[in-house]
């Protein structure tokens, strides 16, 4: 030790003088004589020595004065010699690129730490993340995520689909779809109205009605109809992208696996960052550190845990028994306030109060609240690794979820049958109140200029795409606002009453009943996935959906991150969640895939209303072609099969002709076939030529019983004024059309015909010619 200080004591002294030779060539005249090369060496020599003090300091077992002041020491050296280390000319050089070195150095640092600052809300989920674990700062980061894909959508429909129409389109009160009715201007702008997205509301580009159905508007010539239409392709399609592009980027980063090799060592001497110089900072690191140490403990307990398998096994039945029996209660509920709300429906909503028009909105919401926390009660039976039970909890939270979204997709669809049947009454009011107003007002032979009708006296349709994007919206509203009430009774009400009345109370409220609250997981992620699927559900109806949306998540994360770090409390049993959020991003690409599919079917399978919308005419022509088309296919699928069976039909009984004709090539024929034969080949056959359809070829499958002699008895005109005509034959009805080949000569010497057979190939012996009124 001695020596080492004698050493160094040595190097003190040989750099002071070389301090002092170096300071007097520099303050004298430019002219001086230089540096020797055995000074250069040695001033070389001992900013080596410091640079190795500086990066092996950390390890010397000093005080950490001492260890500061030597820092100190060297840092100082290493700055003012560095650059007499150049020669001659390249000294300056030298020393400025060093100094550029540094700074450019010190630039990154900073620019690195501005862009961390540039992340939103990063510094509040290190800080929730150092208290709480990464299991509830992963719920955090997953809503950042959420926040930005929701900008993007809401500056798709904000930026090309509403200010478009706000600037460049009609205006309100030009249009009846742009104007409130009449009977309802009285209360248009009344709260509980506006609260509903009624009245005004309604009537603006809030909701799909709005958009006028015109192929250019402004003087810019916009395509309304197809940047709505191409908005909302855009948004699913960027969804789909982004969502799988995510799920890649994490798999990546999540292959390597873990190392937990000598945990609690690594954990406890490497865990300390000692570059940190702020309090708040080092409060932060030090509870992420004993967060970490909980979260390790857990691991190492689970792996060692030894139980009764059968018992854990009759409770894990129990416990899915009792998630299934609330899963099918939920759905029982909600089927029956859907029924109730279309009995509402039918006999008039203006007859009940609020709880009756929002009755599903509500009890979905409730649904919503409280079903989760008895799940968390019934997955407690289980006796999971915290990591697995949040997933068998975030399973069944998903299928109440899911049940409950196409329970309202259902009772929509119902809403819109009946939303149909009643535009065909509007459109046959309409007709009759049209023709009342000219003939009422205009005599028969005037001419007058066109009547004009204020748009808020015209009668129009029920428009349901506005209703079920009212439908989305209320049901959006609803939940924030059930979040919102949640967080202020369930967290800071009860952490109120656990904080001050805890003096004076029977027992400790803080590790008794009720305590503080935990965060839940399970239903916030839950809950943030199914209400971005009726985003992507409604956004197509409501366009107001992700400007919404954007606002429900930016208040949440300030509310959110307050209620956590002011009203809860860690988990019992505090785990590591995986560095990626791949099973939230799995459950939020299926949601997207389900939620897709009603937005699709209604678009494509359910006419448009004829009076509202941008696609007042396209997609209603569009639709009605193509059921046409597919019946004009089904009806021709039908002839083709008529006709393969006819051709089977007639080719079977030709071959046995044949057959029978090889048999008896000498048989003689007798007057009556030979004269049939004769007007078989006069007469080409209508089937193959003029194509009667099904109904010649069933009259062809009837035994025919006419004969010669019948044939015979009829030479005068018939029934359809044409005379027959006299051939070998005798008298026979005239062809259906013109015959331009006359009939060859039969004989033994033809080849490839066999006697009695016709030479036309689609004819056949025996059939009867002419039109059908001759057979």
């Amino acid at each position: 030790m001695s020596h080492s200080l004698e050493k160094r004591s040595e190097s003190d002294r040989g750099g002071e003088k070389m301090t002092q030779r170096v300071d007097n060539s520099s303050d004298s005249d430019s002219e001086e004589e230089p540096i020797t090369e055995e000074e250069l060496a040695k001033l070389k020599e001992e900013v080596e020595e410091k640079k190795k003090l500086i990066a092996t300091l950390r390890n010397k077992p000093w005080k950490m004065k001492k260890k500061l002041s030597v820092l100190k020491e060297a840092q100082l050296f290493v700055e003012k010699f560095e650059g007499a280390l150049g020669k001659g000319k390249g000294k300056k050089f030298y020393a400025y690129k060093v100094m550029m070195t540094k700074k450019w150095m010190k630039f990154q640092r900073d620019f690195e730490n501005f862009k961390t600052a540039c992340i939103p809300w990063e510094m509040k989920i290190k800080e929730i993340e150092s208290h709480f674990g990464s299991s509830v700062a992963s719920y955090f980061i997953f809503l950042r995520w959420m926040y930005g894909i929701n900008m993007i959508l809401f500056g798709l429909t904000f930026g090309l689909v509403m200010v478009p129409e706000a600037l460049m389109g009609k205006p309100y009160g030009s249009l009846p779809r742009k104007t409130v009715p009449r009977a309802e201007e009285a209360s248009a702008m009344n709260f509980a109205t506006l609260w509903d997205f009624s009245g005004f509301a309604q009537y603006s580009v809030l909701f799909y009605g709005y958009y006028n159905n015109q192929r250019t508007i402004g003087w810019l010539k916009f395509r309304m109809p197809l940047s709505y239409f191409l908005v909302g392709v855009g948004t699913i399609g960027y969804s789909f992208m982004i969502v799988i592009r995510t799920m890649a980027r994490n798999a990546n980063e999540d292959g390597g696996g873990d190392d937990t090799s000598f945990n609690f060592s690594w954990k406890m001497f490497t865990s300390w960052d000692y570059l940190i110089g702020n309090p708040e900072t080092a409060d932060n690191k030090f509870a992420s550190i004993t967060t970490s140490f909980k979260e390790a403990i857990v691991e190492e307990q689970e792996s060692r845990k030894e139980e009764n398998i059968h018992l854990t096994r009759f409770l894990r039945v129990l416990a899915n028994f009792l998630a299934l029996c609330t899963l099918a209660g939920s759905g029982y509920l909600i089927f029956f306030v859907v029924r109730r709300s279309q009995k509402f429906a039918l006999e008039g909503l203006e007859n009940y109060g609020w709880w009756e028009r929002n009755e599903v909105n509500m009890v979905m919401s409730l649904l919503g609240m409280f079903c989760p926390t008895l799940f968390d009660v019934i997955s407690s039976l289980e006796n999971y690794h915290p990591r697995i039970a949040l997933r068998w909890q975030l399973g069944r939270i998903f299928a109440l979820f899911l049940g409950n979204l196409y329970t309202f997709i259902i009772a929509l669809m119902d809403e819109i049958n009946l939303k149909l049947e009643e535009e065909k009454i509007v459109k046959y009011n309409m007709s009759i109140w049209e023709a009342s107003l000219y003939n009422g007002t205009i005599p028969e032979n005037s001419t007058a200029p066109p009547i004009e009708v204020d748009p808020a006296d015209v009668p129009r349709g029920p428009c349901w795409e506005t209703m079920v994007g009212q439908e989305f919206v209320r049901l959006t509203v609803s939940d924030t606002m059930t979040t919102y009430i949640t967080i202020l009774i369930g967290d800071f009400l009860r952490a109120v009453f656990v904080r001050f009345f805890n003096y004076c109370w029977c027992w400790d409220l803080e590790y008794g009943f009720p305590s503080y609250s935990e965060f839940d997981i399970s239903g916030n992620v839950l809950g943030l996935i199914f209400n971005q699927g009726m985003i992507w559900m409604g956004s197509f109806y409501a366009p107001c959906l992700p400007a919404i949306n954007v606002f429900r998540l930016h208040t949440s994360m300030y509310l959110q991150c307050w209620a956590v770090m002011c009203c809860n409390v860690p988990q019992e049993r505090v785990f590591k969640a995986s560095r990626s959020n791949n099973f939230y991003m799995a459950m939020l690409l299926f949601i997207l895939f389900l939620s897709t599919l009603p937005a699709v079917y209604t678009i494509v399978s359910i006419p448009p209303s004829f009076d509202c919308g941008p696609f007042s005419l396209s997609i209603y022509y569009l639709n009605a072609t193509s059921k046409s088309y597919k019946e004009a296919n089904l009806e021709l699928k039908k002839k083709l099969q008529s006709q393969a069976e006819e051709n089977k039909r007639r080719n079977k009984q030709k071959a046995q002709k044949s057959n029978e004709q090889e048999e008896n090539p000498f048989e003689t024929e007798p007057p009556q076939t030979k004269q049939k034969g004769k007007q078989d080949e006069s007469t080409p056959n209508q089937d193959n030529k003029k194509g009667q359809g099904d109904n010649e070829a069933k009259k062809t499958d009837q035994p025919q019983e006419a004969s010669s002699s019948q044939a015979f008895q009829h030479p005068g005109p018939a029934p359809n004024g044409h005379y027959a005509l006299q051939t070998r034959g005798g008298n026979l009805p005239p062809p259906s059309i013109a015959v331009t080949r006359p009939p060859g000569p039969r004989g033994y010497g033809m080849l490839g015909y066999p006697p009695g057979n016709p030479r036309f190939p689609g004819a056949q012996p025996g059939m009867p010619r002419g039109p059908p009124n001759y057979r």
